[in-house]
């Protein structure tokens, strides 16, 4: 029986609007699990030089860095792409050109801010 397969990933391209949905659900996942690692560090301060120097040490090392940058471009594009839902809900920007325009501006907004501020934590 030959009967036509559903499109699949390799067939359909997902737009760029919908990977940018799923990448602000992960993103979000990633913010909170950064909040709990800065609630870890705060805990760090409070209880003496020892334990904060623990996570100073992570923080300082290639990993620590890593997690940190990513960390920074999640919370960033999950705010940018926060106000692009704000700009949605006033009901602009809802044909194709433009969504795709808005969605590399949000990308490129996203990714500016994020080296931005590495950029000044390392030469500042």
């Amino acid at each position: 029986m030959n009967r036509p397969l559903s499109p699949h990933l390799q067939i359909y391209r997902l737009p760029l609007t919908s990977i940018l949905s799923i990448t602000h659900r992960a993103t979000g996942v990633a913010v909170t699990l950064g909040m709990i690692y800065l609630v870890v560090w705060l805990m760090g301060i409070s209880e003496g030089a020892g334990a904060f120097e623990n996570t100073r040490a992570f923080l300082d090392s290639g990993f620590g860095l890593l997690v940190l940058f990513l960390w920074t471009f999640a919370l960033f594009f999950h705010f940018v792409h926060g106000i692009r839902h704000l700009i949605w809900d006033t009901g602009m920007t809802f044909e194709r050109a433009a969504m795709d325009r808005l969605a590399a501006i949000e990308i490129g907004t996203a990714v500016g801010i994020t080296l931005i501020v590495w950029i000044v934590r390392f030469f500042v």
